[in-house]
């Protein structure tokens, strides 16, 4: 299959008139400055897909049916009240019927890795399920049907808070022990082994929902592979943190753990300028999930500072209440904007493009955070691509970087045209080419589910 874009944003930056030579889903050839073929098949200018380094795919089901207010003051904690209460209804169907629409809806974006923080694992009762991969194996089965390349990160959630307190009802479907976790840890590959492109990691919860003996055993079931951890997402959290052991939850976790670049972090949001200098130095990930960490009222990560120090981020969708890549990057940069009153403060430099430099970091950081390697529009690398509309108002005279500041700050979604996972094309005129039938199982799920 041979590809030829208006441009493309390859490793050495853009470059025009480029045909990209696909074979077994692998990019083996890389031509700019070349004339269109009459076989090449044409299109806009192209950029590589990004990896979603972290989900909570069957909270799409939920998404606006939070917003209403309570009889106190609410929080994150509340919607996680109101989240628990969902869950006690899915079913291992349900959460494949969620999760599918939620890959298309991450593959009409941008999106074409996702990094599933799992942590749905037994029945509605609490009671394992004879196959203990069961709510893996429909996650996996999802991503199959959708196309999107998954990294698969089994969570390992036992307490409901620091120093070891029991789990709740609410958890009652979350919670392992060691043993159980191994099981499922080693199930899990498995159920993955041959699904493209798929990838392994561990995922302690948090550091309230493991026991510092939990965390170094769990981290050692896997030697290679992604890590990824909640950390610091909440100050209420960070204050029962203290109380428990006298640090903060990232200061306790870089003197307890030897965290390197196989780690993200995910939130981190209230950190100190030291610590954010421990995560720069490790070359760990620093996983953001703007839209989610304003709906919950999280917070803002100190970004700014963080790159400044040569720091490494990704982005995510979390809770999934809104699936879109540039708006993701694009909130990550308003929320600078508006916490310190200026512009463009995440370019990188004078000069430089705010949405050229946040696309490469938060490339590179998913790439890393997610186990994916090789990546971007390079000889070698899975033909991962996402074009844009080349006739689409928005990018008018766009060339270079200024394509993705239109992307991000004025387009959105809307400007994805094409989108090959693999060299696949799954996306065609921006939708998914599995979605009537995707979306029409959701339908019938979902109204099961909130009738």
């Amino acid at each position: 299959m041979r590809l030829w874009f208006e441009a493309a944003l390859l490793p050495e930056g853009w470059r025009d008139h480029v045909r990209v030579t696909v074979a077994d889903g692998l990019i083996v050839q890389v031509l700019p400055d070349t004339l269109p073929a009459p076989d090449d098949e044409r299109h806009g200018p192209a950029i590589p897909g990004l990896a979603n380094l972290h989900s909570h795919a069957f909270q799409r089901g939920i998404a606006g049916l939070t917003e209403r207010a309570g009889s106190g003051s609410d929080s994150f904690w509340t919607w996680r009240e109101a989240m628990y209460r969902f869950v006690d209804r899915l079913d291992p169907e349900g959460l494949r019927a969620i999760a599918a629409l939620a890959y298309v809806e991450m593959l009409e974006s941008g999106f074409t890795r996702v990094g599933e923080f799992h942590y749905l694992h037994h029945d509605r009762d609490g009671q394992r399920y004879a196959d203990r991969a069961a709510m893996s194996c429909v996650i996996a089965e999802a991503a199959r049907e959708s196309g999107i390349a998954l990294t698969l990160l089994p969570v390992f959630y036992a307490h409901a808070g620091f120093g070891g307190t029991p789990p709740t009802q609410g958890q009652r479907r979350f919670v392992h022990d060691l043993d159980g976790y191994a099981t499922l840890l080693e199930a899990a590959g498995k159920v993955i082994a041959d699904l493209e492109g798929a990838v392994l990691g561990v995922a302690p919860h948090s550091l309230r929902a493991v026991l510092p003996e939990e965390l170094s055993q769990i981290t050692a079931l896997l030697l290679q592979g992604p890590v990824h951890i909640h950390i610091a997402e909440q100050m209420a959290e960070v204050d029962d943190c203290l109380a428990w052991s006298g640090q903060r939850p990232v200061e306790w976790l870089f003197d307890h753990a030897s965290v390197d670049r196989r780690w993200c972090l995910v939130h981190a949001t209230h950190v100190t300028p030291e610590e954010l200098g421990r995560i720069a130095d490790r070359q760990a990930v620093v996983g953001l999930c703007p839209i989610t960490e304003a709906n919950l009222g999280d917070g803002i990560f100190p970004a700014r500072a963080f790159l400044n120090k040569g720091g490494r981020i990704g982005v995510g969708s979390d809770s999934n209440v809104e699936i879109d890549a540039a708006a993701e990057l694009r909130l990550l940069e308003y929320g600078q904007r508006l916490q310190h009153r200026g512009r463009n403060l995440l370019a990188g430099g004078p000069g430089q493009s705010t949405g050229g430099s946040l696309f490469r970091a938060v490339q590179g950081g998913g790439a890393q955070a997610s186990g994916q390697q090789p990546h971007g529009l390079a000889v070698g690398a899975p033909a991962d691509i996402v074009a844009f509309r080349p006739d689409h108002s928005v990018l008018v005279e766009r060339r270079e970087d200024a394509i993705l500041d239109s992307w991000i700050f004025a387009g959105g979604k809307a400007l994805v045209d094409s989108v090959w996972r693999h060299g696949r094309r799954r996306v065609s005129e921006g939708r998914h080419l599995a979605r009537p039938a995707i979306e029409a199982r959701y339908r019938r799920t979902l109204g099961a589910y909130l009738d």
